[in-house]
């Protein structure tokens, strides 16, 4: 009976692990415990989808991102300080390490408290800047609530952006979503170098927003920080290994109050609408599906079973992934490829108007080719193609090379050999139509010659007779 009991408890361990494709160790970096219950209700959704969360204050000293020189967590999420420093165990350095370990790092900001230094050097290191001026935040006297900033319009509505993925409504696209609303109080908009080709803005600020310090005296900003969509409200950046970085510029949006919060469009709101109803807030809905791609729940893409074979006649060897191939070979290549979604393995299908292509290179490609869906199963989609290889011998790799906005990369190679024509796989001569000439040629030749021996022998000489002089005639 103590197999059946092990194998029960391992059964109940699989039924409540996390949804997330890397992990369910959840670090939660905040400086009282207290403030825990401002967010109660996004932490209680993170509970219940299964991470196991630990609270630590930045200055505590249990605080390591890593141990024995493996990750201790697979997922940050750092909520704003007072502290101008977040210790030793969360430097620049440690964070940029945790995350070139495939670790995820979600940090939020607030204009109330100054960000601390350590992660203003972080976030210069991945080309993204906050304003200079530590209490600045974003305000737009046009897209704003009325009822909780008539007069400071620091709370500012941006419509809810649409999804990519149909499996969360397009996540990201950035184009209004029914008049669904999302409030960004009190928040600091981020400015996006142009050096790094791996940041990606969620939510930008309505064109009529600034930054601003509202402390500051003065009738009006001559030389705001940014302005417009210059100002990055939500900010990703997806690492080159995949592991994901998100900056969000309101941690006010993850609290219970903004969660079911009301809120009245100001008239005249350009993008949102023009009425002046309530509308509740998509903070919450929004806000888990930011989350959940940060934590690997949603656009994670797995590569499954990967063959190449020949093809010969139409008809596709037994043989699988052979290591030589010959120059002129028909050759079919498949790959299996699988999206995490929430909780599962799904078959993988790409965003409208893209496709998966393969590469088959030397230095070059030589061929880059489309790749069709032409099997799906349960939780993968099979995409294939077929094509004659190239008429030169030397070292090639199948390579599929697929990185998207918002989905992890893929990045498949197999390498080949791919030789000459065999001294008995060359087509004779026969076979080739322009060498008939020279084939006709020889045998004109040769049957002349023959012709000429024959007549030759044919042709022998008269003999000649004796006269009785003892004179030759003919």
């Amino acid at each position: 009976m103590r197999w059946l009991l092990s194998f029960l408890i391992l059964g109940l361990l699989s039924v409540v692990q996390a949804v997330s494709s890397s992990g369910n160790r959840l670090l939660v970096v905040l400086e009282e415990l207290a403030e825990k219950s401002k967010y109660s209700k996004y932490i209680a959704d993170l509970e219940g989808r299964g991470f196991s969360i630990t609270f630590e204050s930045p200055k505590s000293d249990k605080v390591a991102l890593f141990e024995l020189g493996e990750r201790a967590y697979d997922h940050v999420l750092l909520l704003p300080t007072k502290a101008k420093g977040l210790g030793p165990a969360l430097t620049p350095k440690l964070l940029l390490d945790f995350i070139n370990a495939g670790g995820n790092i979600l940090l939020t900001l607030s204009s109330s408290t100054s960000t601390p230094t350590s992660l203003v050097s972080l976030l210069l290191e991945l080309d993204i800047h906050l304003p200079s001026d530590r209490k600045a935040l974003v305000i737009d006297h046009f897209n704003y609530d009325t009822l909780s900033a008539s007069e400071k319009h620091d709370v500012v509505l941006v419509p809810r952006p649409d999804a990519i993925r149909p499996d969360i409504k397009n996540f990201f696209r950035g184009e209004g979503k029914g008049g669904e609303v999302i409030a960004f109080p009190r928040g600091v908009g981020q400015e996006l170098g142009n050096a790094s080709p791996l940041l990606t803005p969620i939510l930008r600020a309505p064109r009529t927003a600034y930054s601003y310090n509202p402390k500051d005296d003065v009738e009006g900003v001559e030389d705001p920080f940014g302005v417009g969509s210059q100002l990055s409200l939500i900010t990703t950046m997806q690492a080159r290994n995949s592991a994901r970085f998100t900056v969000i510029g309101s941690s006010e949006m993850l609290e219970d109050a903004w969660f079911d919060a009301k809120v009245k469009r100001s008239v005249g709101l350009g993008g949102v609408g023009s009425d002046a109803k309530n509308v509740k807030t998509a903070n919450q809905a929004f806000a888990r599906e930011v989350t959940a791609w940060t934590f690997n729940e949603i656009g994670v893409l797995k590569v499954g079973k990967i063959e190449h074979s020949l093809n010969e006649g139409g008809v596709k060897s037994n043989i699988t992934n052979p290591k030589i191939y010959r120059v002129k070979n028909d050759v079919t290549y498949s790959i299996e490829i699988s999206e995490y979604s929430w909780d599962k393995w799904v078959p993988f299908t790409p965003p409208t108007g893209d496709v998966v292509q393969l590469e088959f290179s030397m230095l070059s490609p030589f061929h880059r080719l489309p790749l069709t869906p032409s099997t799906t199963t349960k939780d993968s989609t099979i995409y294939t193609t077929s094509f004659q290889l190239p008429d030169q011998h030397g070292i090639f790799n199948f390579k599929v090379n697929y990185k998207r906005p918002f989905l992890s990369n893929l990045e498949e190679k197999n390498t080949v050999t791919v030789r000459h024509f065999a001294h008995d796989e060359y087509t004779r001569s026969w076979g080739i139509s322009g060498a008939w000439p020279w084939i006709a040629g020889i045998g004109a030749t040769v049957s002349g010659w023959v012709v000429f021996v024959a007549i030759w022998l044919w042709s022998k000489p008269v003999p000649l007779k004796l006269t009785t002089s003892g004179k030759k005639v003919q």
